[in-house]
């Protein structure tokens, strides 16, 4: 079937063809943009923790008058008592919980070469296989490897970090051994470890969001109050229900906080709360817009079609067949749809651009056009079909009878 005649009854009817090119092409801008976000929203809750989540959970208490080592020496002692209970150990923080250990490091000691912002995880003896860390190189931290803190982390101490911060520090270069600092505390690279999440969620993105460092530290003063436990899995449930009455027990003169002391596993579907909102919000906007894209092109190409039925009973009286009606209304709508994506597609980068500037997203990848392209194309064809096979269906009788 030849275009040109199409074009020119587009061309007649300029009005109406341009506002289903312009919805279109608005459509496509927050049709790729929208899956973006859901894809990256989905990356984001998809993230390896490399802890045991099924197996461990955060018991936090507050207790301004406690005498630190005498509260640890409790809270150890007690919960490691309770049925289940596999392990205790005193950490600042656990992966999708609150921050508690960030900092920027350096490679010098001079400070003049930043490493970047990463968090530390100050963790006392037992931790680290509590944790069920994966280790890539080197070996388990020893007994001799726990250091007091000196002021906010311990002022020389071996120290396992993640592969993927030991890429971004030494990149095709051996990590072991290497060196960095965090103002006045040294730090030697012991081991790495294949994954280890970012307190938090591991914010910052997918190449920031495992820059963490496990160090070996003595509780003490400033290392207490915050417990890992290790709990049989099928009595994590149980034991967690059963905290605040043990604990009662065990440290009366400390306050129980409920919202943070929780399974690792609660932690992170309630990080990720509100990404999967997001992710919901999205979906219904996709949809929503879908709809009324087609209802549009369904609405002009009934309209089309009905104003038409003279010319369409002549085409048919003359030799067309039904095939030929239902395609060149086929034709016609992915002409249309055509000329709405390619305008859709630099709107789509103009909306990714005020997005990474007023909201720090990344740039769009380039598939992501094609992918809405052809969404909208079959989106197009579905939503004409019905009002071409109407056409297609008018007999050439009664069409030449209404002239």
């Amino acid at each position: 079937m030849q275009i040109r005649p199409i074009l020119s009854a587009l061309r007649h009817h300029r009005l109406a063809t341009l506002l289903i090119a312009l919805e279109i092409a608005m459509a496509c801008a927050v049709l790729c943009n929208a899956c973006f976000l859901i894809a990256t929203r989905v990356s984001a809750m998809d993230i390896h923790s490399g802890v045991d989540e099924a197996a461990l959970a955060q018991i936090k208490l507050d207790c301004d008058d406690c005498n630190a080592s005498d509260l640890n020496a409790r809270v150890l002692s007690g919960l490691g008592k309770l049925p289940g209970v596999q392990s205790v150990s005193v950490i600042n923080a656990v992966p999708f919980g609150d921050h508690a250990g960030t900092a920027g490091i350096t490679l010098d000691a001079a400070g003049q070469h930043s490493g970047g912002v990463v968090d530390f995880y100050a963790a006392g003896p037992g931790s680290f296989q509590a944790l069920g860390l994966h280790l890539l190189a080197g070996p388990l931290p020893k007994q001799d490897d726990f250091q007091a803190i000196a002021n906010f982390l311990p002022a020389d101490a071996p120290v396992w970090v993640t592969r993927a911060l030991a890429d971004h520090l030494w990149p095709d270069a051996n990590p072991m051994g290497k060196e960095f600092w965090m103002d006045k505390s040294h730090f030697r690279v012991a081991g790495v470890l294949e994954h280890l999440a970012r307190p938090g969620g591991g914010e910052g993105g997918p190449l920031t969001r495992e820059w963490s460092v496990y160090v070996p530290t003595q509780p003490g003063a400033q290392l207490s109050g915050n417990y890992l436990l290790r709990v049989e899995p099928a009595q994590l449930r149980q034991v967690l229900r059963d905290m605040p009455a043990a604990l009662a027990k065990i440290a009366p003169d400390a306050v129980f906080d409920k919202m943070a002391s929780r399974s690792i596993g609660e932690l992170r579907d309630g990080y990720f709360q509100a990404d999967r909102a997001m992710a919901g919000i999205l979906i219904g906007v996709i949809v929503a817009l879908l709809l009324v894209t087609a209802l549009g092109i369904v609405g002009l190409a009934s309209f089309w079609v009905q104003q038409r039925r003279r010319q369409i009973g002549i085409r048919r009286a003359i030799g067309a067949t039904r095939r030929d009606i239902l395609h060149y209304f086929q034709i016609e709508n992915f002409l249309i749809v055509s000329g709405g994506i390619a305008l859709g597609m630099l709107l789509a980068y103009a909306l990714n651009l005020m997005l990474m500037q007023h909201y720090e997203l990344p740039r769009l990848p380039l598939y992501y056009l094609p992918i809405g392209a052809l969404m909208l194309w079959g989106l197009g064809q579905l939503a004409v079909l019905g009002p071409a096979l109407r056409a297609a269906a008018v007999p050439p009788v009664v069409a030449t009878r209404s002239v």
